[in-house]
């Protein structure tokens, strides 16, 4: 498959027509969300064009209240059918041992693998997707600036970012077009700072 190709002919395309012809090539498609800002979305958009695909959320166990509200609002009014994967231990367990390491500490990767990448793999091991819906965008981090609408996986999994050109004030736009909610009252305790990533797409 021609990456550089097939970007260059959906740069002009719609999310919409984007997730169409990504939806047209795949036989296993998910979702993944964190309900972080924005994610209402791409949410949204899939939704509309597939009733009944798989949503992934990888519950780190600590996001704020708000969040889990707005998780909670998006579910029920979109109807999404929620996959949820969390850490195996529990946030109350860790946060005797472990606490929330900062980034230099040596068992910030140990605690990033518990509440994040662990479970990540864990789901995709289960539903073995083929195409993978998410919402990264130019601008994000440095890792994400150099990918692009279609990206692969270090897995191999063919990764489709429909909103990747897109900039917050668009984004706004949608969101207000579709009666959508947003929430920006976010907390991933793996990445610390915006720019940096957490591990699952790098």
């Amino acid at each position: 498959m021609d990456l550089e190709k097939i970007n260059k002919q959906l740069e002009s395309k719609t999310p919409e027509e984007i997730v169409s012809w990504a939806l047209s090539i795949a036989e296993k498609p998910v979702i993944t969300t964190n309900f972080r800002p924005y994610e209402a979305s791409i949410l949204h958009v899939v939704k509309q064009l597939d009733n009944n695909i798989k949503v992934i959320w990888c519950d780190t166990g600590y996001n704020t209240p708000k969040t889990y509200a707005h998780a909670e609002k998006l579910i029920n009014s979109l109807e999404l059918n929620i996959h949820l994967y969390v850490p195996k231990q529990t946030t109350a367990y860790r946060n005797c041992i472990l606490g929330i390491p900062t980034i230099d500490d040596l068992n910030h990767s140990l605690f990033t693998e518990q509440v994040k990448l662990e479970p990540f793999k864990r789901a995709m091991k289960e539903h073995q997707p083929d195409v993978w819906f998410t919402n990264l965008r130019k601008g994000q981090t440095a890792f994400r600036d150099s990918i692009d609408i279609v990206s692969k996986s270090k897995d191999g999994i063919l990764k489709i970012s429909p909103f990747y050109n897109w900039s917050d004030v668009k984004l706004d736009s949608y969101l207000e077009e579709h009666n959508l909610p947003n929430e920006f009252e976010y907390f991933d305790p793996t990445k610390v700072e915006s720019n940096r990533e957490c591990g699952l797409h790098s």
